[in-house]
């Protein structure tokens, strides 16, 4: 059964920025991040517990080709997935699972 997502409020502001980043240089280069992110999403909607745990109960997955790490956690009961960042990799790990 294919899980339901949805960003947290900060996710889907960082999500946006990046977009907005890559539309500046490039539009393809935007709709390709977009894709992959799409790409990724689905997977993890898919297949929820296919990443392993890196904190508490998040989970997280890298971008094949572009810097970023999505994190999320899921709700069994629920079958919803939450995704809580989108996370560049130059930013300071130490911060990667704190709220903002």
């Amino acid at each position: 059964m294919t899980y339901k997502y949805y960003f947290e409020s900060s996710a889907l502001k960082e999500y946006l920025k990046a977009v907005k980043w890559y539309k500046k240089r490039s539009h393809l280069a935007a709709v390709n991040f977009v894709n992959e992110m799409n790409s990724a999403i689905d997977i993890i909607c898919r297949q929820p517990t296919r990443f392993r745990k890196r904190h508490q109960d998040f989970r997280e997955t890298a971008l094949k080709k572009y810097p970023f790490f999505i994190i999320y956690t899921f709700d069994e009961n629920k079958k919803q997935v939450i995704i809580f960042s989108i996370y560049h990799f130059k930013k300071n790990p130490l911060k990667k699972y704190r709220k903002r």
